[in-house]
């Protein structure tokens, strides 16, 4: 077991890395432009985007970025600001307001720069007229909890938003925009990380309707005149200068590499994004049809992949993705003597948690018991959380101030 949960964790440790800004900036980074520039962003890794474009960038430089709390940097000129996720309240409100603050009355001759990555669409909170802030919170809280893809809870929240969907992009014109991200979302699309603040938006008022409408969310008549009456899609698509820096496939990959330089074989899926419980149980039987000789990899190995699971929150427990994955894999593994594992988010936070994710070991379930903790039980309770403290097995990192969202790990046969 403890080879088995330094193996896992030096794999999740290289995908991480991977992501930072100061791996992943560097190659991709313009030359400073001239005149002045302002720099702006949020999400998990603004501040330590920032960071990296000061290091970069000689002479001085003005702006700010909204992140979680815990999530700053040391920046020298770009101020850093602290506000809620992943429910916005007043912070958010108020750090939006500094940041379009930043903007404002800008010329032709201005460069903005804008820093986004995982977790900015809480952070970047400006409601429609119409909207009050506890309406946002009221629909953004039923959207989270209701299996949604990031996809359609973005697509929701760009309706509900006085700067997503290149609202904020139209706020600094006549000035150019380049957009640097850090991607946390399948398929890398830059109108949906963070909300696409600086990309225009092409879904429409009753796209985000028929979503509500699907998971069962009702909203006002009042939410719904806001929404047409705001709705400005034509006029946020501005020409965009959009730079992806980082993905989920990177830390793939260098988690691959990782594997293969410690002797096992690298078996990668790429980004997956169903229902986490169903795909632990699926994981369970491609781990157990490996371990026989029979799969697609030879021994040893581990099963690489990344992406966003959906949950769909019926009970009060704790927990995020990954715990409701791993606790999934670990009923369905039953105790298999050859399989260990690994699930963690790379922001360092797992939903409700203060845990990055959870390993799975083949005595997981017997130490669960020996605590009278009930897997099933608790997996019914949406409490993964509870159960992995129980057993010793979340994974605490901290925020990693980067974010390509999830990785998981299925270690065979060694």
């Amino acid at each position: 077991m403890t080879d088995a949960r330094a193996l896992l964790r030096s794999l999740f440790d290289a995908a991480v890395a991977a992501a930072t800004p100061s791996n992943c900036m560097s190659d991709w980074l313009p030359r400073r432009p001239a005149g002045d520039v302002v720099i702006i962003g949020a999400g998990k890794a603004a501040a330590s985007m920032a960071h990296e474009l000061e290091r970069h960038w000689s002479g001085p430089l003005q702006g700010a970025v909204i992140v979680p709390y815990g999530h700053g940097a040391a920046c020298q000129y770009i101020n850093v600001i602290e506000a809620a996720h992943p429910i916005p309240d007043d912070s958010s409100v108020a750090a939006t307001a500094a940041l379009l603050e930043q903007v404002s009355g800008l010329s032709e001759d201005n460069t903005v720069v804008c820093l986004l990555s995982g977790g900015g669409s809480s952070l970047l909170t400006l409601p429609l007229a119409g909207l009050s802030l506890r309406d946002k919170q009221q629909i953004t809280s039923q959207l989270l909890r209701s299996g949604a893809s990031i996809y359609e809870i973005n697509a929701v929240r760009k309706k509900l938003s006085g700067i997503k969907g290149g609202k904020l992009a139209a706020a600094c014109a006549p000035a150019r925009v380049i957009t640097l991200i850090i991607s946390d979302v399948p398929g890398n699309d830059a109108s949906i990380v963070a909300s696409g603040p600086t990309v225009a938006d092409t879904t429409t008022v009753d796209d985000a309707l028929s979503i509500l409408s699907r998971y069962g969310i009702d909203v006002s008549d009042a939410t719904i005149e806001a929404m047409r009456i705001g709705d400005v899609s034509e006029a946020s698509r501005t020409e965009a200068d959009v730079r992806v820096l980082a993905t989920s496939d990177d830390a793939l990959q260098a988690a691959a590499a990782k594997a293969i330089e410690l002797g096992i074989t690298p078996y990668l899926l790429g980004d997956l994004n169903s229902d986490a419980r169903a795909l632990g149980e699926e994981h369970a039987r491609l781990a157990t049809e490996i371990a026989t000789g029979a799969g697609p990899v030879e021994l040893p190995c581990v099963v690489l992949s990344g992406g966003e699971t959906t949950v769909r929150v019926t009970g009060r427990g704790r927990g995020g993705r990954n715990g409701e994955y791993a606790l999934s894999l670990a009923i369905a593994l039953d105790g298999h003597p050859d399989v260990s594992a690994l699930a963690c988010d790379t922001d360092g936070i797992d939903g409700g948690g203060d845990n990055a994710g959870s390993f799975v070991f083949p005595d997981t379930l017997e130490r669960a018991a020996t605590h009278s903790i009930d897997a099933r039980q608790l997996q019914d309770n949406n409490d993964s959380y509870r159960f992995f403290e129980a057993t010793g097995d979340l994974i605490v990192t901290g925020p990693t101030r980067t974010n390509v969202n999830d990785f998981r790990a299925v270690l065979i046969g060694s």
